[in-house]
């Protein structure tokens, strides 16, 4: 395969920016029904709370705590941070899980990878196309959600202040853009899920398992954050931060939690891309 690469490199015409580009790239994943299910659920998702609601009536505080759920229909800026307060431990960790782990699994499961290779495609150029496309679908899946929901909301409840659970209230506009830094700082948490789904998609050649492990392994991480005997060790878990970002919807916003959780984000997520990138490089692609 590598020898067939070399000499392709001396052909008329052969430049590797060329190959597989990241438009085709993106087109074929978007036609895939995976991607439309996906969507289309991360779409409904609102619908779904605003029924809920509208059934079992206002939610209201208990114990006399007053909690970011029970602020869900004071505007529609808090009905979208509620979508993502419910959503962020484990509905958004699927869409993540699903496009970088299926990506150059399924591509062995179809038998097509070899043939992307001797096409030919370098192995670095093939898994930073599907890579780059992964990673920018989630984004857009995690930008999709609270896009409906601010406009589901809205429509149902309003437009107006930020609501906080603790006592007083952001503007609009201010809510808006910190709103913007929530999904941001959810898509960096989410980069070890996607770290771990890419490196697992290339050792093997199920889709299915790249993406369950790589939830599964997110799942762990979330039970071993629970448990309170391991102190400070769970500092070093990117699920001890997945909730940093509430600090984000705060009067005067709190940024050490959100610093620490993408520090250790990044670090997994980087070691996990390195080895990916390694192992593929060795691999013997028979499929």
């Amino acid at each position: 395969m590598s020898a067939l690469a070399e000499r392709a490199e001396t052909a008329d015409g052969y430049r590797v920016r060329r190959t597989l580009p990241l438009r085709v790239e993106l087109v074929r994943q978007l036609k895939r029904r995976r991607t439309l299910v996906m969507g289309a659920i991360l779409a409904v998702l609102p619908f779904v709370l605003v029924v809920a609601f509208a059934i079992g009536g206002d939610p209201g505080s208990r114990n006399g705590q007053v909690t970011l759920m029970d602020t869900a229909t004071a505007s529609g800026a808090n009905f979208a941070a509620v979508n993502l307060f419910v959503s962020a431990g484990f509905l958004l960790v699927i869409p993540v899980a699903l496009f970088c782990g299926d990506t150059v699994a399924s591509e062995a499961g179809w038998s097509s990878l070899r043939y992307l290779l001797a096409a030919p495609v370098p192995r670095a150029r093939l898994l930073w196309s599907k890579l780059a496309v992964g990673l920018g679908m989630s984004l857009a899946a995690m930008v999709l959600l609270p896009v409906v929901a601010v406009a589901v909301g809205t429509a149902a409840y309003g437009w107006g202040p930020l609501e906080i659970p603790t006592g007083g209230s952001l503007p609009a506009g201010t809510a808006a853009q910190r709103l913007v830094v929530v999904v941001a700082y959810i898509f960096v948490s989410q980069l070890v899920t996607a770290g771990l789904a890419f490196w697992l998609s290339t050792k093997t050649d199920a889709p299915l398992g790249a993406v369950g492990g790589a939830v599964g392994l997110t799942i762990v991480g979330n039970v071993l954050d629970a448990v309170t005997a391991l102190g400070h060790w769970r500092d070093f878990l990117p699920a001890h931060w997945q909730f940093a970002w509430a600090d984000a919807v705060q009067p005067r916003p709190e940024w050490s939690g959100m610093i620490q959780g993408t520090a250790v984000s990044i670090t997994y997520a980087l070691v996990l891309f390195a080895l990916a990138f390694r192992g593929f490089a060795r691999k013997d692609v028979v499929s």
